[in-house]
C-alpha cells in the first residue's frame, strides 16, 4: 500500500508565547496586499497584550474603505483617534473618507492635523500621498508628488517612499522600475517585509527560484516573520518541493500568528514531503484538539497507510473515514486518493462489495477519475464477475487521454473472459463482450501492428464460437508474427498454445508434414518434453 518511500523530518512543537501576538502580523499582511489575512490577524490579537489599539482600528479602517463600507471605516478610525488621540494615522484615514466624499478641503484639515503629530516622520507624508493615491491618482497628481517630495526632505531613507513608488510603477506594468523601489527599500530598511513579499511576487511566474532566495532574505532579517515563513512555504509548494514546504510549514505553524486553515495544508505537505510519521502523529495532533476535523482524519488515515506499523489500525481508520464522509458528503469531501485508499483496504480485507461501494461513489463524485474504473475493474475479478470486470475497464480506456497497446490488451482480455463467462446464460450478451474484444484487439493493433497478441486474442474468441476455419487463421497470423519477432521466449505460454492448436488442426486435415512443422514450433519452447517429442518424431 505503500504511496512513496518514507522519508523522514521532526515534528518540532506547536507554539511559540503568546507574547509574540500583537498588531503587527496583521500590519505585515495589509502591507503585503492579503487584506483578509489582515483582516483576521488584526481582530484575532485586538485585545492581546502588546497590541496598539490605535494602529489596529487605522488597519482594519483601510480594510473596511477596500470593502467600501466608509461608515465602519469612520468608526473604525474614530476609535483609533480615541484610542489614542497623538497617533497621526487616523486622521489620515479620515481625510482619506472626506476625499471619497468629494469634501478635499475638510480632507487636508484631518491631514494638517496628521501632519502636526507627525512632523518628522516620513511615513506620514507616504501615508498622505496613498490616500490621495486611492482616491483619484491623476486629480491628485500634484498633492501625491508634493507630499513624496516632502516625505524625501524629512528621511531620504524611509523605505515607505520607495514601496509606494514601486506599488504605483507595478500598477502602471512597469515591474522592472517597480522591482528597482522595492530593492531600494530594503536597502534602506532590512527589515521591510512587504517590499521583500512585493518584489517576490513580481517575479513569482518567471522566476521562482529567485523568489525563494527574496523570501529567505526576508526571514534571515525578520526570521519569526509569519508572512514570511508562510510565503517561502507556499513559494516551495508551487514548486512541487513537498519536502521543503513541509519543513518551513513546521516553522510556519509553531507562529502563534499562523492561520487555522494551514494546519490542514501541513497535515498535506508532510504526506507528500514523504515524511509519513510526522504527518501521521501531526494529524492525530488535529484531531485530539478537533475531533471533527475531517481533513486531519484523511491525513491521518493516508500518512497511516504507508506505515506498516499502523497496518492493523487501517481496516477501523478506513470504515470510521469514509463512514464520516457518507454523514455530510457535501461538506467532508474526498479527494481520489482517499476513495483509492480506502477501497484498497476494503479489498485487502476481503470485503469486496465495500470496496465496490466506494470505487463507485467516487466515479458518481469524481466520473472522469480514470483510475477509479481499473481498481473496479480488478476488484470484479476478484469477485470471479468479468462481465463487470469488463464494463468497469471500459470506463477506464474512455476516461484515459491517450489508452496504450497494454490497456487496449486488458481491454480485449477483460471483455473476452466476460463472453466466455457470459456464454451459458446469455449468448447476445456474450455476442457483444466478443465483439468488444475484438474491437480492443483491432485498436491495439493499430498501435501495436508487429504484436502477435491482437490476432491471437481473435483467434480466441473464434474457437470460443465454434469457427474453426477463422480460428486457424487467426492462429497461422499470429505465429507469423510472433516468429518476425527477435526475443519471444517471455511468450512460451502463447507460443506453445498456438503451435499446437495449428499443429492438431493441419493433423486433423491430413496434412502431416505442416503439422509437423508447427509441432516442431512448439517443441522450441519445450525441448525437454519427452513425449511431446516421441509424439512428433512418430509422424
Amino acid at each position: 500500500m505503500n504511496y512513496k518511500p518514507i522519508l523522514s523530518i521532526v515534528l518540532a512543537g506547536m507554539m511559540f508565547s503568546a507574547a509574540a501576538q500583537t498588531h503587527k502580523e496583521g500590519v505585515e499582511y495589509y502591507e503585503a496586499g492579503q487584506l483578509s489575512n489582515a483582516k483576521e490577524l488584526l481582530e484575532r490579537n485586538l485585545n492581546n497584550a502588546g497590541t496598539d489599539k490605535a494602529v489596529t482600528y487605522y488597519y482594519q479602517g483601510l480594510i473596511a474603505l477596500d470593502d467600501e463600507n466608509p461608515a465602519e471605516a469612520t468608526r473604525l478610525f474614530n476609535l483609533g483617534v480615541t484610542a489614542n488621540p497623538e497617533y497621526a494615522y487616523n486622521y489620515i484615514g479620515l481625510g482619506q473618507i472626506e476625499l471619497q466624499k468629494g469634501s478635499p478641503k475638510v480632507a487636508q484639515e484631518n491631514f494638517k492635523k496628521a501632519e502636526s503629530l507627525g512632523k518628522k516622520d516620513a511615513a506620514v507624508q507616504v501615508a498622505i500621498a496613498r490616500a490621495y493615491d486611492s482616491v483619484d491618482p491623476a486629480l491628485y497628481a500634484d498633492e501625491i508628488g508634493k507630499r513624496i517630495a516632502k516625505a524625501r526632505k524629512i528621511d531620504l531613507n524611509c523605505p515607505d517612499i520607495y514601496i509606494f513608488e514601486g506599488d504605483v510603477k507595478a500598477r502602471n506594468k512597469d515591474y522592472g522600475g517597480a522591482g528597482a523601489s522595492y530593492e531600494m527599500a530594503v536597502n534602506y530598511d532590512p527589515k521591510a517585509t512587504a517590499a521583500y513579499f512585493k518584489y517576490a511576487n513580481l517575479f513569482s511566474q518567471v522566476n521562482p527560484e529567485y523568489v525563494i532566495n527574496m523570501l529567505k532574505k526576508l526571514l534571515a532579517d525578520n526570521p519569526n516573520s509569519a508572512l514570511g515563513q508562510r510565503s517561502l512555504a507556499n513559494a516551495y509548494y508551487d514548486q512541487n518541493m513537498f519536502k521543503e514546504a513541509a519543513e518551513q510549514y513546521g516553522k510556519y505553524v509553531k507562529n502563534p500568528n499562523h492561520f487555522k486553515q494551514d494546519e490542514d495544508r501541513y497535515a498535506f505537505l508532510l504526506f507528500y514531503g514523504q515524511d509519513y510519521q510526522g504527518g501521521y502523529d501531526y494529524a492525530t495532533q488535529l484531531l485530539n484538539s478537533n475531533p471533527d476535523n475531517f481533513t486531519a482524519q484523511r491525513y491521518q488515515f493516508m500518512n497511516a497507510a504507508q506505515l506498516p506499523s499502523k497496518s492493523g489500525d487501517l481496516l477501523s481508520m478506513a470504515d470510521a473515514l469514509y463512514a464520516k464522509h457518507l454523514q455530510n458528503p457535501d461538506k467532508n469531501v474526498m479527494a481520489p486518493i482517499d476513495y483509492t485508499l480506502i477501497a484498497e483496504e476494503f479489498t485487502t480485507a476481503k470485503q469486496p462489495d465495500k470496496a465496490v461501494e466506494v470505487l463507485n461513489d467516487g466515479i458518481k463524485t469524481l466520473p472522469n477519475t480514470a483510475s477509479f474504473y481499473k481498481q473496479l475493474a480488478m476488484v470484479y475479478v476478484d469477485k470471479d464477475d468479468m462481465p463487470q470486470a469488463s464494463n468497469a475497464f471500459d470506463g477506464f480506456v474512455k476516461n484515459t487521454a491517450e489508452p496504450g497497446y497494454n490497456d487496449m490488451i486488458q481491454g480485449a482480455v477483460f471483455a473476452f473472459y466476460a463472453g466466455v463467462q457470459a456464454k451459458a446464460t446469455d449468448a447476445a450478451a456474450s455476442d457483444a463482450f466478443y465483439q468488444q474484444a475484438a474491437d480492443y484487439a483491432d485498436k491495439a493493433a493499430e498501435l501495436y501492428p508487429s504484436m502477435y497478441r491482437p490476432e491471437k486474442i481473435k483467434g480466441d474468441i473464434a474457437l470460443q464460437k465454434g469457427d474453426k476455419e477463422a480460428t486457424l487463421a487467426h492462429y497461422l497470423k499470429s505465429i507469423e508474427l510472433l516468429e518476425a519477432m527477435d526475443d519471444t521466449s517471455r511468450y512460451a505460454s502463447d507460443a506453445k498454445n498456438l503451435y499446437n492448436y495449428v499443429g492438431n488442426a493441419y493433423l486433423d486435415k491430413n496434412d502431416k508434414a505442416t503439422a509437423k512443422r508447427y509441432f516442431n514450433g512448439y517443441l522450441k519452447y519445450d525441448p525437454d518434453n519427452a513425449d511431446y517429442r516421441k509424439f512428433v518424431d512418430g509422424l
